[in-house]
């Protein structure tokens, strides 16, 4: 999209309930489309800008360039043009390909995975990738003290291992195997509907066997802290020019890639958090390959729709900008939801539901952000929830904070009051919290909006905004009251986004947790609980797990729904604007974080070079 007041995604991807995943087990398809360029010009695929020209994009806080402790997108850019995955999602399409893999092999019940691996990659020091790198880089993920995904690993994908008396990864255990140079195999405890589709996720990269000393059995040649921040090292079609933190950071051409080797000598990204300097570096000075436009600034008269491409991508152009140029223009169904969430412990359920009352997605997406985005009443995406988007629209019409118009804002105002006032609160005596966004001028106005809204509920709302690394730092330190942020899928199925929601990853003083909320001690917290068990417990291929995992996935957001501990606000139609001299394939669900730029030309900018 173009506005940055939607930067805090972790990592992304899709299927409908399971079944393209399952599909894709039975062996891996190509993706929806390879070709189509956000120019409308060129579609064929060839190469139409100059190998010495730097692609220039923008990002926010970049907090860690190691596959293994990265849960941002800012970070995810970085590493996903340095660092290379058995799998990929084409152009951020959902059906995963084979990459580092050339194929691979199931047993008779889907438990063990062998893949064949390429030959002639190397990574950036020119040594050569073979399987015992991915042994040690998934090592790394299951034991380094500084992993953040290993529950991904251990308990989603469900790799066999050992675990002490404590309930910890037992060092070694891990049911991988380097059967020789060449060939990978993998031991899963179940069968795993979304198995390729996890291992195209960033912290399943390859590492060099050996080069972060920071598990048993390796000294290491760096640091875990310069293997964060200086010395990185992957197989992917970038190399690290340097990054200073808060301010930019550059990535260069690796010429020996093992695939197509990028058209452009490198990429700079200039790190800019506030939407308004984000405008004028990007679009009024032009210093940026693709422009940003705040809700502020956005007009949808100036879309000029061409047509629908055959992946159902909008297209067109956006223009005249501020700088008399017109850019080239598609809108693509992310699957990302964004919300409010609450840490129960400290703020109470009479408030969360007042909130939730006083909160309209509708009026936020009409009048705030004023762009094609999808009001949220589930936290899945359309596209996750069973049955897909016309099951989710029939669903969200019991929605129990009012469905679209149905309900005036004033009844729903009321009706906050009313719950504060049986909770024994008055315009005498008001509720006080804190409600933290990182920063963005259109969360800031939403805000604002819902603190004017609740002062008129027996509710006292502070309002603050910090950097993206701040907030995440104090959700996992607990120290955040209410807090917004967003979501966006690792791998294809629901349970990746309601994991957010499960009680057992909520708890912030827990290493695997996900959300910051601690939500426990409600019924509906325990049915939460017992629903996300039932999804681990159904992780297969089964037509019966499937449906298993699509029950329990509507009762965790009705749970929700019962103790307002997730206020859904909308889902994301992405709207990308690369100005004329920019060719790149377009890109798909997944989102462009989930994208090589190996792919990218660029042409002649004229005045802006």
């Amino acid at each position: 999209m173009t506005d940055n007041d939607t930067v805090s995604r972790r990592r992304f991807l899709q299927a409908t309930g399971g079944a393209a995943t399952a599909a894709a087990l039975a062996g891996c398809s190509g993706s929806s489309d390879t070709t189509t360029k956000d120019t409308t010009g060129t579609t064929d695929g060839g190469d139409t800008g100059s190998s010495d020209k730097t692609y220039r994009r923008t990002n926010s806080t970049i907090t860690t360039l190691d596959p293994v402790a990265s849960t941002d997108e800012a970070s995810a850019y970085l590493i996903h043009q340095m660092y290379d995955t058995l799998t990929v999602y084409p152009n951020a399409y959902t059906t995963a390909e084979t990459f580092l893999a050339t194929g691979y092999e199931l047993n008779d019940d889907s438990t063990v995975i062998t893949f064949d691996l390429k030959e002639d990659v190397t990574f950036h020091d020119g040594s050569s990738f073979t399987a015992s790198d991915m042994v040690y880089s998934w090592e790394r993920l299951a034991a380094s003290d500084s992993s953040r995904r290993a529950s991904f690993l251990l308990d989603v994908l469900g790799v066999t291992h050992e675990e002490n008396d404590d309930g910890s990864y037992v060092s070694g255990s891990l049911g991988v195997e380097a059967v020789d140079q060449t060939t990978f195999k993998v031991e899963l405890t179940q069968p795993f509907y979304a198995a390729l589709e996890m291992m195209a996720y960033d912290p399943f990269a390859a590492q060099k066997e050996g080069y972060v000393g920071d598990i048993d059995g390796y000294d290491g040649e760096v640091s875990q802290s310069e293997y964060a921040t200086t010395s990185p090292m992957g197989t992917g079609p970038f190399t690290l020019g340097k990054w200073t933190k808060g301010t930019e950071a550059t990535l260069e051409r690796y010429d020996d890639f093992h695939g197509e080797t990028a058209k452009i000598a490198g990429v700079h990204f200039q790190i800019v958090e506030k939407t308004n300097a984000l405008y004028t570096y990007a679009t009024k000075n032009v210093n940026a390959d693709h422009p940003s436009v705040p809700s502020s600034k956005y007009d949808p008269d100036k879309i000029t729709l061409e047509g629908t491409d055959e992946n159902g991508h909008p297209y067109g152009t956006y223009g005249p900008l501020v700088n008399d140029l017109t850019a080239d223009y598609y809108r693509t169904s992310e699957l990302v939801t964004y919300y409010y969430a609450f840490n129960t412990d400290k703020v109470i359920k009479p408030a969360r539901k007042a909130f939730a009352y006083a909160f309209s997605a509708r009026q936020m997406v009409n009048t705030v952000f004023g762009r094609p985005y999808k009001p949220a009443y589930f936290f899945l995406p359309p596209g996750l929830y069973p049955g897909g988007a016309s099951a989710y629209n029939e669903a969200a019409k019991d929605y129990p904070y009012g469905y679209g118009e149905s309900q005036t804002a004033e009844t729903m105002l009321q009706k906050a009051r009313e719950v504060m006032e049986e909770a024994g609160y008055s315009q005498d005596n008001k509720y006080e919290f804190t409600m933290t966004s990182y920063q963005s001028q259109t969360w800031s106005e939403e805000t604002k909006l819902m603190r004017d809204k609740l002062a008129s509920c027996h509710i006292k709302m502070n309002y603050e905004q910090v950097p993206f690394a701040t907030l995440t730092e104090r959700g996992r330190n607990g120290n955040l009251e209410g807090y917004t942020l967003g979501w966006g899928a690792d791998y294809p199925g629901g349970d990746n986004f309601l994991q957010l929601m499960a009680p057992q990853f909520s708890q912030v003083d827990q290493d695997d947790a996900v959300s910051y909320t601690n939500w426990e001690g409600t019924d509906a917290a325990q049915q939460a609980r017992e629903a996300w068990n039932t999804i681990t417990e159904n992780y297969g291929l089964t037509e019966e797990a499937q449906q298993a995992r699509a029950e329990a996935y509507v009762d965790m957001e009705k749970a929700n729904w019962e103790d307002a501990v997730f206020v859904n606000c909308f889902h994301l139609n992405a709207e990308h604007m690369s100005y004329p001299w920019v060719d790149k394939p377009r890109v798909g669900p997944m989102g462009t974080a989930s994208t090589k730029f190996n792919q990218v030309s660029i042409g002649d900018r004229g005045q802006y070079e």
